[in-house]
């Protein structure tokens, strides 16, 4: 009986982890038809990825071979385009710097998007948290504007606001490559004083934590006002004397419009990388990610747009395990 009990227990549970995965799956289906989910459901997938996102680390270490991407600001189709072209999970693994939402038309989708396949592959994905990821920010660049209009109240911002408070603010690439949104602090020397900082609140307005979601490079050398009004400007001798002191090859970040979708400066020491083509439907500029395979040769790949000015779709081009 004991036996004949413990069976149906095993079974009651592959039932109920069979019913999640297929919910699962038809979530991710009805948001790549850019397609808004529930409140319900959008609470619920939060509260998941926040218990995910809890055991991962300040500087969360990262296998390669791995996609890094940069900035999506809420263009849903070029996330699309830039799935197309680098291929699907969980044979591709992915690397994202931060600021999925605010300028575009589909923060929403963009970030419940990236927090289901996080989900589905936690291991594959990696969401780095942006400047943008942000109560404060979201409140002026569109995102909380976005979540009222579209469910009419102010709930799923606060879901979604409350996790980003849980998603890691950089990542090591077996560690050589050194990944972030914004850039370096003055008040950090090591990456262990990045394993020792508090991430789980809201991004201050100064301080180390601050620093590396808003920081740049710059040509001037030492560390520089900001214009950005956060953070600081950062020159070759501040990123050599990071890598060297923390034995990296490469700082990888995001943060900033570059033309062609990316930009090697300082010595080869530093790279910008921005995956939103078109940024805000009309600054015509290129978008990239970088490929770091197997044994961590790097490949920039260059795409355009697949969105009009609108926000909607050019190119019908989809991923093929969306099919």
């Amino acid at each position: 009986m004991r036996a004949s009990q413990q069976q149906q227990a095993v079974n009651n549970n592959n039932n109920s982890i069979s019913k999640e995965y297929n919910n699962l799956e038809k979530q991710i289906e009805k948001v790549m038809e850019c397609k808004i989910l529930p409140e319900a459901e959008v609470k619920s997938i939060c509260e998941k990825v926040r218990e995910i996102l809890k055991n991962e680390q300040n500087v969360q270490n990262v296998k390669a071979p791995v996609m890094v991407c940069g900035d999506i600001h809420g263009q849903f189709y070029d996330l699309m385009e830039l799935f197309a072209i680098a291929g699907k999970l969980p044979e591709t693994n992915y690397l994202f710097m931060g600021d999925y939402v605010d300028r575009g038309y589909h923060s929403i989708e963009c970030v419940t998007l990236l927090f289901l396949l996080k989900i589905r592959y936690k291991d594959r994905i990696t969401i780095l948290r942006g400047n943008h990821e942000s109560r404060q920010i979201t409140q002026s660049y569109g995102f909380y504007d976005e979540c009222l209009r579209k469910y009419g109240n102010y709930n799923v911002w606060n879901y979604f606001t409350e996790t980003f408070h849980y998603l890691p603010i950089t990542a090591l690439v077996e560690g050589q490559f050194f990944c972030l949104h914004g850039g370096l602090s003055p008040n950090i020397d090591t990456l262990d004083h990045i394993r020792q900082i508090d991430r789980i609140q809201d991004v201050p307005s100064e301080g180390a934590m601050c620093d590396l979601l808003w920081s740049d490079p710059d040509d001037r050398s030492g560390w520089g006002m900001s214009p950005r009004g956060a953070g600081f400007t950062f020159g070759q001798d501040i990123s050599e004397q990071f890598n060297h002191v923390n034995d990296i090859k490469l700082i990888a970040r995001a943060h900033q419009l570059v033309l062609e979708g990316y930009q090697q400066t300082h010595d080869k020491n530093v790279v910008t990388v921005f995956s939103a083509p078109n940024y805000c439907y009309r600054c015509g500029n290129q978008a990239a990610f970088m490929e770091l395979d197997e044994h961590m040769r790097m490949t920039y790949i260059q795409f355009d747009s697949a969105t009009n000015d609108d926000g909607g779709r050019v190119n019908k081009r989809v991923p093929d395990y969306f099919l």
